[in-house]
Order: C-alpha cells, then sequence, then structure tokens
C-alpha cells in the first residue's frame, strides 16, 4: 500500500485484515460508477467471529455495549479491506454512509453507541473526509449469532 491513507493506516499501527469469505452468495465488494458499496461485515479475527450473543447493558451471558463498540470497530475493518481488495483505498475519497445492525436484547436501545466504535475508527482514518451518515438500526438476530454487522459506501476515485 502506498498513499495518503494507506500512510494514516501505517501511522496509526492499524493493518487491515484480510478480506472476510463470504457466508452466502454474495461479494464482500461491488463497485458501482465512484462508489463502492461492501456487505454486511461479521468482526470477524483470522476467519473467526470472535464475539457472539445479543447486545444488552445488565443481563448475564450477553454481550456488553462496550464489548459490542469493540466489534463494531473490527466490522469497519474488516469493511475497509473489502474496499481495499475491490480497489484499494488509497482510491477512497470519502466516507458516505455507515449502516450497522446490532443484535439486541428487549429494551437495549443504546445502538448508537455501539455503531460508534465503526465510526470513530474512520474518523481517525480519514479525518474530515470520514464524515458521513449513519443508520444504527436494533435487531432481534444477526448471522451466525453476531452482536452487530456493518456495511459502509465510500465514494472513490
Amino acid at each position: 500500500m502506498s498513499g495518503q491513507w494507506s500512510t494514516r493506516l501505517a501511522d496509526l499501527g492499524i493493518e487491515l485484515p484480510a478480506v472476510v469469505a463470504p457466508v452466502g452468495s454474495y461479494a464482500p465488494a461491488v463497485r458501482a460508477g465512484d462508489f463502492v458499496y461492501t456487505s454486511g461485515q461479521l468482526p470477524v479475527v483470522d476467519g473467526e467471529l470472535k464475539v457472539t450473543g445479543k447486545v444488552s447493558e445488565g443481563a448475564e451471558g450477553v454481550v456488553r455495549p462496550d464489548a459490542a463498540n469493540v466489534a463494531a470497530r473490527q466490522c469497519a475493518l474488516n469493511a475497509l479491506a473489502a474496499v481495499h481488495a475491490a480497489v484499494g483505498v488509497d482510491s477512497i475519497v470519502r466516507v458516505v454512509k455507515v449502516v450497522g445492525f446490532v443484535a439486541s436484547a428487549h429494551g437495549f436501545t443504546g445502538q448508537p453507541g455501539v455503531l460508534n466504535g465503526a465510526s470513530d475508527l474512520i474518523g481517525e482514518i480519514f479525518g474530515e473526509s470520514g464524515v458521513h451518515a449513519r443508520s444504527a438500526v436494533g435487531v432481534a438476530e444477526l448471522p451466525l449469532g453476531s452482536p452487530v454487522e456493518v456495511e459502509l459506501i465510500v465514494q472513490v476515485a
């Protein structure tokens, strides 16, 4: 990698992971004109989903919001890896939108705080070019029991 964003990643000590293999019939990222759309990315590290369960403030046996926030950050890294594999991270002009889904236990309403894990990472890397629109949606279940899933839309050169 060479260029503005790859240099920034290196300065931050962030290495993009390998692209996560799809768990269905889809591509990790698709370019359409000046935009790349990623498929939803789970918090997979080294080929393994590291955390499962629904997110809740207080119940035992669930994923705490702070752990889900870290998982959302990993999802965003995986989405950036998919963009990089499709077009190269240095072709990113700006991050347009982050969409996040949180597998929420009954009564959990902290989805925005969970998705800040993804948004804060984007801000660290891209600065003003990372200011994005966002949706943070609570859902009953996510693939493979994941607590969070994130997708990106980025504008590219």
